[in-house]
Order: C-alpha cells, then sequence, then structure tokens
C-alpha cells in the first residue's frame, strides 16, 4: 500500500508531518493492507492566511483493488484534527464498503 500525501502552498509537508500521517495510516488501516494499492492525502488550509472556523481540510482517497476510488473530506480547525476525522471516516467507508462485497 502506496501512501502519497500532498499539501497546498498554505500548508508546510515537512518530513516530520509525512511520516506522522504515513504511520498514522499504516497503523489504522493495516487489515486493509492488502486490498488497497495506494492511499492519496490532500491537505490544505481553505483560507490560506485569514483565520477562520474549521478552514483546515483533508482528504483521503483509497484505492481498493478492482474497485473504484473512495473519497472522504473532513474539515476542522487544525491541519491534524482534520486528518483525524478523515481517517475515521475512510476507516468506516473502507469497512462498510468491504463487509458488502463480502456479502454479495
Amino acid at each position: 500500500m502506496t501512501v502519497q500525501i500532498n499539501t497546498d502552498n498554505n500548508v508546510e509537508g515537512n518530513a516530520r508531518l509525512k511520516a506522522y500521517i504515513s504511520d498514522e495510516l499504516g497503523t489504522a488501516l493495516a487489515r486493509f493492507e492488502d486490498k488497497i494499492t495506494r492511499l492519496e492525502v490532500h491537505l490544505g488550509d481553505e483560507n490560506s492566511a485569514r483565520s477562520g472556523l474549521d478552514d483546515k481540510r483533508c482528504l483521503i482517497e483509497a484505492r481498493p483493488i478492482n474497485m473504484q476510488p473512495l473519497a472522504v473530506t473532513n474539515y476542522a480547525d487544525t491541519t491534524e484534527k482534520a486528518f483525524h476525522g478523515a481517517l475515521d471516516k475512510i476507516k468506516k467507508v473502507l469497512e462498510t464498503t468491504f463487509e458488502k462485497k463480502k456479502t454479495y
């Protein structure tokens, strides 16, 4: 499972942040590792330099084998909260998707 992390010009995508996100994804989604080819994480700040409520965005896109990509988006007041919210969402979407596929 390949992890690709993208940031816009308003979010600093340093190596420490990328390592943290990769580790969190690997731990949280380990049971889906053989069913997913790639995960893409997109981090952004909707308001750039201005502050605002829930202006940090995290989009996580999962590419399951032989299936259409699945994507979730979460907004929060910090990049970390946005990431963890999106991580919870993608975990639920993957669980639901693979459970449905197993029953049919």
